[in-house]
């Protein structure tokens, strides 16, 4: 959900994220979510901090339309990202290893609290996301600053954090030590296993005694047909699992068009680390890869390592063919989180091949609406233009 504030007041009037550029499209147009009837806010100053929305978002030529809607865009960034490229004030943020922190590892189990020491001052104008809300929160107001803080420094707020955290870890016999000698030893702290957890049964209590331990349904227990969700109307999700034919696919492809599938890519995450030599691994002829079945390579006349062009009534990309028998037929994948880098000169064209450019930015439905871009239909065939410069990792021109 995407927080908006209006009219001053301290009240937050919630968006479903993925119905962002809709929110921007049509102010104070309805909309529906989970049964509820709610109104899109009018939204004139946008600040975004944190996740990549000009990456993770559907219809990257749409959001780029929507995103010149409001006054005044502002982005907390630590690179020059296609966010940051789109936003009207960048304010550098620092990266991990410019500021305190604190984490915990081990996937689902947070078995292990690690200190995150600085290791390096601020680089450059960079300052932590703390220190920027607080020097806003003066501005705002006087003593703004000591309300954000209350009185606390940076590692005070850690100190804090981390006390919560023992006597958390007091109430289930964990004992964790002083937070200075948690500090300065650097260590991080493994959670001893427990054998309780080890026995763990979801729904256990439901089991074995459902009259007394009912689930948190209407009827107490797992339903497979929900009366509640039946009672929206939506026609967009049935009150039972059931299949529904995607908006795009093969089932309703024009002729030559294949289905695209944006897949979550095996050598980073998401767009993390898309800028850094890692990319050298696995770009193909300097672009994202994109996996096509031979039959439908050799129907087009491509081959391993040539530049495609893949293109729809949204957009179009450029990427680098690998052609495997590890795909259907009449499915392509492009990996999601390649940096847009539309080239102007070129009719807009990708050059870095992002699939977003591509999928359509629609919502999985009245009920959720979440991200439903997982799949599109496209045209693919070999590019024979003329070759374009990469610059989506470059910095705008200094003014």
């Amino acid at each position: 959900m995407q927080g908006t504030v209006q009219d001053g007041v301290d009240a937050v009037d919630k968006i479903p994220v993925a119905r962002i550029v809709e929110a921007l499209e049509n102010p104070g147009a309805p909309y529906q979510h989970n049964g509820m009837d709610r109104h899109f806010p009018q939204i004139r100053f946008v600040w975004w901090a944190g996740g990549a929305n000009f990456t993770h978002h559907q219809d990257t030529n749409r959001l780029i339309r929507a995103w010149q809607k409001p006054e005044l865009v502002v982005i907390s960034e630590c690179f020059w990202t296609a966010a940051a490229k789109h936003a009207d004030i960048v304010l550098p943020a620092t990266t991990s290893f410019e500021r305190n922190d604190l984490t915990m590892t081990g996937d689902y189990s947070n078995q292990h609290l690690v200190p995150m020491k600085r290791v390096v001052a601020p680089q450059y104008e960079a300052r932590d996301d703390w220190e920027v809300f607080a020097e806003l929160s003066e501005r705002w107001e006087t003593g703004g600053r000591e309300r954000f803080t209350e009185g606390k420094s940076e590692l005070q707020w850690l100190e804090t954090f981390y006390n919560i955290a023992a006597e958390r870890g007091a109430s289930q016999q964990v004992t964790l030590p002083p937070f200075t000698e948690f500090w300065e030893a650097n260590q991080l702290i493994e959670m001893p296993e427990s054998e309780q957890n080890a026995r763990f049964v979801r729904f256990a209590d439901f089991r074995r005694d459902p009259a007394n331990f009912p689930l948190k349904t209407p009827s107490g227990k797992i339903e497979i047909f929900s009366e509640r969700i039946r009672s929206f109307g939506y026609a967009d999700c049935p009150p039972h699992p059931m299949w529904l034919e995607p908006d795009e696919w093969h089932g309703n492809a024009e002729p030559d068009q294949l289905q695209v599938l944006s897949a979550h890519p095996a050598h980073r995450l998401h767009s993390q680390l898309n800028f850094t030599r890692l990319r050298e691994q696995y770009a193909v002829a300097g672009h994202e890869p994109i996996t096509l079945h031979p039959a439908d390579a050799q129907a087009r006349g491509i081959v391993a390592g040539d530049v495609v062009r893949v293109w729809n009534a949204r957009g179009q990309v450029l990427a680098g063919a690998v052609v495997t028998e590890g795909i259907k037929p009449g499915v392509i994948c492009i990996h999601e989180g390649a940096w847009p880098d539309l080239e102007p000169a070129a009719g807009g064209i990708c050059k870095n091949g992002a699939v977003n450019v591509l999928t359509k930015d629609l919502p999985s439905s009245r009920l959720g609406n979440g991200c439903a871009g997982n799949t599109a239909l496209a045209w693919v065939e070999k590019y024979t233009g003329p070759a374009l410069t990469l610059t989506a990792f470059d910095p705008p021109a200094s003014s």
